[in-house]
């Protein structure tokens, strides 16, 4: 029976007890959301709401078709040129999503013969990068600049180092200079996914890259989602205009794929010249994080130190996070569960959000759920 195959998977991720599941949110929820991706509190202010709505008013819904036919419009060359300088490159390049714009850099900047050296705490994108590039693909250990030196010493031609700035499991800061410092001694490329730093890190939110140094350099790669800190949806790469130029030129998600909506281009935008305007959101993310950090490790969680706004908090099992998470929902709290095999080291966590428009009354309430759920 065709697709019969898909039963028995269903019942293995029951046993597991893995099975997703899908929960529509109303637009009023009542829940206290420490779960979602909105570092900065502003899917919902005024200024973005307002910037997609005049967007789709004047553009329309829609794209209407790729970038290179009919998908590029003047909003999007102008969310590029103010984005690009905002982060200190020379270039940028919207598209669709950030898993998109991961797939078109590493596929496009590894070409046959190539070396990828993949650190192991990736995204699922920039995996999924990898195996689609034409390059061969080295895994090295999470964070170890000494285990990408030793894996760009095996090959003598192109290479390319591919990280995370921010892993999303853990909230853990990659060693950025370290691996920029790796990739020079060996000529090396590096490329790294600032998803989760942006809008939090730098001066006033100007991303991992720029905190690190490595902003506008030609030998640094930079991609980025603008659903995040910037509330909307898409992503980009960001780079020199050599690189920009090349993936116009070779990326297949690109190339192939209707451009961003308009709506989310003008969100997107508002929201940088908002940051722009308001560079303290991104030290008060930072904050936020480190208090809840610091009181729930004073509860007696095990919760890791966060270097951006992702906080982790370790859970007993897969079944026990499923359960947590669960019961503060139900105590009018949303928080994310990690759980194989979407965690790389196989330990359940709860991830909480530390957006920069938490009040401390919520910051409060958030870790008397947590600990009065506690499995």
């Amino acid at each position: 029976m065709a697709f019969g195959w898909i039963d028995e998977q269903a019942q293995l991720r029951r046993r597991a007890g893995l099975v997703r599941t899908l929960r529509p949110r109303p637009a009023d929820s009542p829940l206290l959301d420490l779960a979602s991706n909105d570092y900065l509190g502003l899917t919902h202010h005024p200024e973005v709401a307002t910037g997609a709505a005049e967007a789709a008013r004047r553009w329309g819904g829609g794209a209407t078709g790729s970038r290179l036919v009919t998908g590029t419009t003047e909003l999007h060359t102008e969310l590029e040129r103010e984005l690009a300088g905002f982060c200190g490159f020379e270039a940028a390049l919207v598209f669709s999503s950030g898993y998109a714009a991961n797939l078109a850099a590493v596929t496009a900047l590894a070409p046959h013969g190539s070396l990828i050296v993949s650190d192991a705490g990736n995204h699922a994108s920039l995996i999924d990068g990898c195996r689609l590039a034409r390059g061969t693909t080295q895994v090295v250990p999470h964070s170890d600049p000494e285990a990408v030196r030793k894996a760009l010493r095996t090959h003598d031609g192109t290479a390319v180092v591919v990280s995370d700035t921010v892993f999303s499991v853990d909230g853990d800061a990659a060693p950025l200079a370290e691996y920029a410092a790796a990739c020079r001694e060996r000529g090396a490329g590096l490329l790294v996914d600032d998803a989760h730093g942006l809008g939090v890190l730098g001066d006033g939110g100007r991303g991992a890259p720029y905190a690190a140094g490595l902003a506008g350099a030609d030998d640094v790669v930079v991609t980025a989602t603008l659903s995040k800190s910037l509330g909307s949806q898409g992503g980009a790469v960001l780079g020199s205009a050599k690189v920009i130029d090349h993936l116009v030129n070779a990326a297949r998600t690109f190339i192939f794929d209707t451009g961003l909506a308009p709506a989310a281009a003008g969100a997107a935008l508002a929201a940088l010249r908002l940051l722009r305007r308001e560079p303290e959101r991104a030290a008060r993310a930072r904050a936020v994080a480190a208090e809840l950090h610091a009181r729930l490790t004073t509860a007696g969680h095990e919760a890791v130190r966060p270097d951006a706004a992702v906080v982790s908090v370790r859970a007993p099992s897969p079944e026990g996070a499923v359960q947590w998470a669960a019961d503060c929902r139900t105590a009018g709290l949303a928080v994310g569960c990690f759980r194989p095999p979407s965690v790389p080291d196989g330990v359940s966590r709860l991830r909480l959000t530390a957006r920069a428009d938490l009040s401390e009354d919520q910051i409060t309430r958030a870790v008397r759920v947590i600990g009065e759920t506690r499995p």
